[in-house]
């Protein structure tokens, strides 16, 4: 069975996940990205709960965005290589993002993210990715 997937976008509405994973069991937080070749610009996983990470097994680096109770972004270590662990004090979850993809979508301490949609697990997204337009008040 696949995981649900989210859209998050930032301050200003713009998508900066289209396809995010999320992984709220702890299963599915242990599993993570293992077993994939990498990701693409706008794909990405959120763990939730979660406040470090590590990529021991991992084959490509990534960004990871570390974001309070409010999403809210606390911190971001980027393009982290294999074998290498990351925490945030604080941190509520993680988004993992392709490596210089938080830099891309102008990811930085302070910017709120915001779910714009989410499918069920194993479902087609409920909203097609990139329209931020709809977010939800």
């Amino acid at each position: 069975m696949g995981l649900p997937q989210v859209a998050l976008a930032n301050d200003d509405g713009n998508v900066v996940c289209e396809h995010c994973l999320l992984a709220e069991t702890a299963l599915a937080r242990l599993r993570g990205l293992l077993g994939r070749s990498g990701l693409s610009s706008g794909e990405g996983m959120l763990l939730r709960p979660a406040s470090s990470i590590h990529t021991a097994f991992m084959r490509f680096p990534i960004d990871a965005v570390f974001l309070d109770r409010g999403d809210r972004v606390l911190k971001v270590a980027p393009e982290l290589s294999p074998w290498r662990m990351a925490a945030c004090k604080g941190a509520r979850a993680v988004l993992e993002l392709p490596a210089g993809e938080a830099q891309r979508r102008g990811l930085t301490p302070g910017v709120s993210l915001t779910q714009v949609w989410r499918s069920a697990p194993g479902s087609n997204p409920a909203r097609p990715p990139g329209t931020a337009s709809a977010r939800p008040g």
